[in-house]
């Protein structure tokens, strides 16, 4: 019969921790008679790692948001992006489709080309096109879902602070970087830098685009984009719960950030890239270019669309500008990601505008989100 010997919980001054153990091979051994001897660490990876994972979950919160922005993920990013671009054969490309559409419920029956075997990589997957009545824009709204996603969180912006999910904030100065004197020379803060009127305030809302989502986002309302500026950085996930515990986890991360003017003042649209997800994509701006590794960390580029007062020439490749900027309407393909990400919105507007949302719940490219 097998026994163990009882730990004692103080043994040399020192607390033992208690390692998950792997019991199938004790109770065999107990079964045929045998006598069981502990097998060494080296020929029980899992039994291992179980025991890595409980000593570094007793770490404070700190060493282990540390540890985790220490991993290589822009390098990790971008040998998945390698990857996306390999053609699969036609036989495999089924399963392989399959598999994800199953894990991430996926529904194909919106997507312009529904036969699998005509995406020839991943990463055509990914970029999959929709069916042009699926997605129908909210006439009644003056701003729409730019994407596919569900909503973490909304609503004005106050002290110059953004909630990127309840409780956990991030400098708005640190997330757009530093601003051109605009109209309201009285301005006590960033916040206020901003607003072009006293009578207007400033809000935002925070769209998380999941793996099966629909990876393209749209222009949620009709405005013009004066400056693209891009922020290298790192690729943490963007999932909801990573987003509780790294603060400024939107700032830390690489994003594309496009300002301009809407109706009402100030309008951004902001592009954070996550895991996996070193790759965005603006469709009139071919010069852009995510994730390289040119680009070092703690620095901006920018690009404008306007030059001293006069319009920047587009290339033949790009969508036409009209003065002022790179003109965009309302429900127009904008971009997309290579898997999914997060898409923030930040935009003037006159006090009365109020949401009509609900956090966590679930919108699609067209939905409003408010109105006046």
């Amino acid at each position: 019969m097998c026994r163990r010997p009882p730990l004692s919980p103080v043994a040399d001054g020192r607390s033992w921790l208690k390692v998950p153990r792997l019991d199938l091979r004790h109770h065999l051994s107990a079964l045929r008679g045998e006598v069981c001897r502990p097998t060494p660490w080296r020929r029980r990876p899992i039994a291992f790692l179980c025991y890595v994972l409980s000593v570094s979950a007793l770490r404070p919160l700190a060493n282990r948001v540390a540890l985790y922005r220490s991993f290589p993920t822009r390098l990790l990013s971008r040998t998945w992006g390698r990857l996306n671009g390999v053609e699969l054969p036609t036989w495999l490309r089924k399963p392989v489709y399959s598999l994800y559409i199953w894990t991430f419920g996926v529904n194909m029956q919106e997507a312009a080309v529904e036969d699998l075997h005509q995406y020839r990589n991943l990463g055509e997957f990914f970029r999959r096109r929709l069916k042009p009545a699926v997605r129908p824009l909210c006439a009644s709204s003056c701003v729409i879902s730019p994407a596919d996603g569900r909503i973490l969180h909304f609503g004005q912006v106050k002290n110059s602070e953004v909630e990127q999910v309840k409780g956990v904030t991030y400098s708005l100065e640190n997330f757009l970087g530093p601003q051109q004197h605009r109209s309201n020379d009285s301005a006590s803060s960033y916040r206020d830098l901003l607003l072009s009127s006293p009578d207007n305030d400033l809000f935002h809302v925070v769209v998380y685009l999941a793996p099966g989502d629909y990876h393209c986002f749209h222009s949620p309302t009709d405005w013009k984009v004066e400056l693209r500026r891009h922020f290298p950085g790192s690729l943490m996930s963007v999932n909801p719960g990573v987003a509780r515990w790294v603060k400024e986890l939107f700032c830390l991360n690489e994003r594309v950030v496009l300002t301009g003017q809407w109706q009402h003042g100030f309008f951004s649209l902001t592009a954070v890239g996550a895991t996996n997800v070193g790759s965005i994509r603006v469709y009139f701006d071919q010069e852009l270019q995510t994730n390289a590794p040119r680009y070092s960390k703690g620095s901006f580029y920018d690009r404008t669309y306007v030059t001293d007062g006069k319009l920047e020439a587009p290339r033949e490749d790009e969508v036409s500008s009209s003065e002022g900027g790179v003109a965009l309407q309302k429900g127009e393909a904008l971009g997309e990601f290579n898997l999914g990400s997060t898409i923030v919105l930040l935009f003037e507007a006159p006090k009365d505008f109020s949401f009509n949302l609900q956090p966590g719940q679930r919108i699609r490219v067209g939905e409003g989100l408010g109105c006046l």
